[in-house]
């Protein structure tokens, strides 16, 4: 098999790319190794900054993300004593979507089905081969038999653990990680929202989230040390906890209900430089992760895509290599601006097990400053909502 662009991957990002590329009239074949049932499955981020939701709308998939999303233009943020509702429509001029990584797959799933584009699932053994030369090939194994695509271009966007970043030689790659000592306990249920926006609050017993996929089915976290056996927070012990955390008046209008879905997800900030090895490119969580508080980690990946298509597009319809000689370093200094927030914001909003009382003091400091501050409000609107592409 022949093709121009080979994808390892079809999550949002991968599928993202591979939409872009089709209605730019460029040849391109997708594989992952799981299915698309478990694709399909994972949970995963829901609040969508304004730049991804106009890469949706150019990708002609924002039909139902405007019909079922949740328009956003604020949050709130509670530390300490300070609580505050940041306006990001006011500060910004612009809002964010809460719709889910679930739906955004699925529309995409449905708009490559639509046009029956090549996504091969259980794709099993994908290797890149000879990307460092110019007859790059991917081979992979299905049904016992394996497979060799030759191409143009390998784009890597198969997530933290994928092969792509795997195959890069050691030496070729520099790798920037922080760990943090917590996790998050997520909760999924069919239960209204007990806000209208978004809820962060740093409470003496650890970081809580309220969030939300629709007006009927919410998303809470809560922080927990990281070596927490899931079995020891059953159902009615989060909802508790829950409402300590967020506080009374988020406590009174709180519905509870059984969970659908609840796991701990560790905490960390990573980054791989470069993200171009020849002609392999790496995008997404294959490149960089972001602690989740921030709402960059799926953000984070549509602003590769960007950069990534429109140096894919440049190539094949100019001859050009300047976009994609730029992309990694494009790519790079946005992220890097992310890493820089979420980082900033779980420092914020979390209680650190190695911290004292004058940390918490200057976590209330950087609230008092907050509330009292139109620019350090506006700087954390611009952030939250999404620097430009």
């Amino acid at each position: 098999m022949r093709t121009q662009v080979v994808i390892i991957g079809a999550g949002p990002s991968g599928l993202l790319l591979s939409q872009l590329l089709h209605l730019s009239g460029i040849d391109c074949v997708v594989l992952e190794r799981k299915s698309a049932d478990y694709v399909l499955s994972r949970i995963r981020a829901g609040v969508l900054e304004q730049g991804m939701v106009d890469m949706l709308e150019r990708a002609g998939l924002g039909r139902r993300m405007h019909e079922i999303g949740l328009p956003h233009d604020g949050f709130r943020l509670a530390v300490g004593e300070t609580a505050l509702r940041i306006d990001l429509k006011r500060l910004t001029g612009r809002s964010v979507m809460v719709y889910g990584q679930t739906e955004v797959t699925r529309d995409l799933m449905q708009a490559h089905a639509a046009r029956n584009a090549p996504v091969i699932y259980e794709a099993e053994a994908v290797t890149p081969l000879d990307f460092d030369g110019d007859q790059p090939r991917v081979s992979y194994v299905q049904d016992g038999v394996t497979q060799e695509i030759a191409c143009d271009f390998i784009c890597g966007c198969d997530g933290y653990h994928g092969v792509a970043r795997a195959s890069v030689p050691k030496g070729a790659i520099t790798e920037y990680e922080k760990v943090y000592p917590f996790g998050w306990l997520g909760i999924l249920a069919h239960v209204p929202p007990v806000d209208h926006e978004l809820i962060y609050a740093n409470h003496p017993r650890g970081f809580a989230l309220a969030s939300m996929r629709s007006h009927a089915l919410s998303r809470y976290y809560i922080q927990v040390p990281l070596d927490t056996p899931l079995e020891a927070w059953p159902d009615d012990a989060i909802w508790d906890e829950l409402k300590r955390r967020l506080g009374e008046e988020a406590a009174a209008r709180m519905t509870t209900g059984p969970s659908i879905e609840k796991s701990i997800a560790p905490l960390r900030s990573f980054v791989a430089e470069p993200l171009r090895f020849g002609r392999l490119f790496l995008a997404g969580d294959a490149g960089h992760i972001v602690p989740p508080t921030g709402a960059k980690g799926l953000n984070l990946a549509a602003s590769d895509i960007h950069y990534l298509s429109e140096g894919l597009i440049e190539f094949y319809r100019e001859k050009s290599r300047a976009g994609i000689d730029a992309y990694s370093a494009r790519a790079l200094a946005r992220i890097w601006k992310a890493e820089r927030f979420s980082w900033w914001m779980t420092r914020l909003l979390h209680r650190f097990p190695e911290e004292g009382a004058f940390d918490q003091r200057m976590q209330q400091a950087e609230m008092d400053y907050l509330a009292g501050s139109q620019a350090a409000q506006t700087s954390l609107a611009e952030n939250y909502a999404g620097l430009p592409y």
